[in-house]
C-alpha cells in the first residue's frame, strides 16, 4: 500500500468511528485507531468504560467493525487490540 492510499484509508477509517463515537462517548467511552496494517487489518483500542463493559465485544462487532467494513470494504479484518476474547 502506497503513502497516498494508507492515507486515504486511515481517513475513511477515521470518518466511520466518528460516526460511532458519540454512542461511546456518551457511555463514558471511546474507541482509538492503534494500527492499519499494510495488508489491510486495522486494528482497534477501546478506551475509556468500553475497556470493562460487559458488552464490549458487542459493540465493537456490531458497531465499530461494521461501520470499519463500510466504509473501506477492502480491509481484511477488524481487531481489537485490548479485548482478549477478540484480539
Amino acid at each position: 500500500m502506497n503513502t497516498i492510499e494508507k492515507e486515504k484509508t486511515l481517513g475513511l477509517i477515521e470518518q466511520a468511528l466518528d460516526s460511532v463515537r458519540p454512542y461511546l462517548i456518551a457511555d463514558g467511552g471511546n474507541v482509538k485507531l492503534a494500527e492499519l496494517t499494510d495488508d489491510f487489518i486495522v486494528r482497534l483500542e477501546l478506551t475509556g468504560s468500553c475497556q470493562t463493559c460487559p458488552m464490549n465485544a458487542m459493540t465493537f462487532r456490531a458497531g465499530l467493525e461494521e461501520a470499519v467494513r463500510k466504509a473501506v470494504p477492502h480491509v481484511l479484518r477488524v481487531e481489537a487490540v485490548n479485548i482478549p476474547a477478540l484480539a
